[in-house]
């Protein structure tokens, strides 16, 4: 199994695939709302949605408690939400279960892993930094290092490198779905993360519902480069 792994370019999406943050971005939206006089927003009502960003989740906090707020005001909360999520970046966030040993086996049989997420690079640092898990990625990517977000399949190659001959990209929503497919290359679905629409029906190569299912699962689609 380990020949079809090694020089493997894996790329991982962060938020809701290697790490469950929305506590802390719930926490941070909860401040926000908070300085308005609205209610908490429970993190069950969002837990779904918060890879959608700062912005959607501050409109749908404001419309769920009927409270009408102008586009010129959400992006005073947006700033004031990156301001307060980053000073606490990692006080609730954590790997999900069984990420870092996967991260290592994965490593061990030669793989090259990175990260591709749409969450701002700057943040992306900060997160893995203090985490300790930066040492684990060659790259990490987020959209402004990269000529264009995903779903675009030029955030997977830049993420990647000169990685290959397999490749796969594992993530959590259509999104990563959707830039796997324009790139042509596998992607996993871990059912831990966050989105709207049911994982099974989002079109992935593979649907999982633990990590350590991760290596066996990418070495069934590579069947044959084994």
């Amino acid at each position: 199994m380990t020949d079809c792994f090694r020089g493997a370019g894996i790329a991982f999406d962060l938020d809701g695939t290697l790490v469950d943050t929305a506590p802390d971005l719930v926490r941070a939206l909860n401040v926000v709302v908070g300085e308005d006089g609205l209610d908490n927003v429970a993190l069950s009502d969002v837990r779904a949605m918060v890879g959608r960003g700062a912005r959607v989740l501050i409109e749908r906090a404001y419309a769920a408690q009927q409270r009408h707020i102008e586009s010129a005001d959400i992006d005073t909360r947006v700033d004031r939400f990156i301001e307060v999520y980053k000073a606490g970046i990692a006080d609730l966030s954590q790997p999900f279960e069984g990420c870092l040993n996967v991260l290592d086996l994965l490593e061990d049989k030669g793989a090259r892993l990175s990260v591709c997420t749409n969450k701002p690079s700057v943040l992306a640092d900060a997160l893995l930094d203090a985490l300790g898990m930066t040492r684990r990625f060659e790259r990490i990517i987020g959209p402004d290092r990269t000529q264009a977000k995903k779903p675009d399949a030029a955030h997977f190659w830049s993420a990647v490198g000169d990685a290959g001959p397999n490749f796969a990209l594992i993530g959590d929503s259509i999104t990563d779905v959707s830039c796997a497919k324009a790139a042509g290359i596998p992607s996993v679905i871990l059912t831990h993360g966050y989105s709207e629409i049911p994982q099974q029906a989002l079109g992935a190569d593979a649907v999982i519902n633990r990590f350590d299912s991760l290596p066996d699962t990418l070495a069934e689609l590579w069947q044959g480069r084994c």
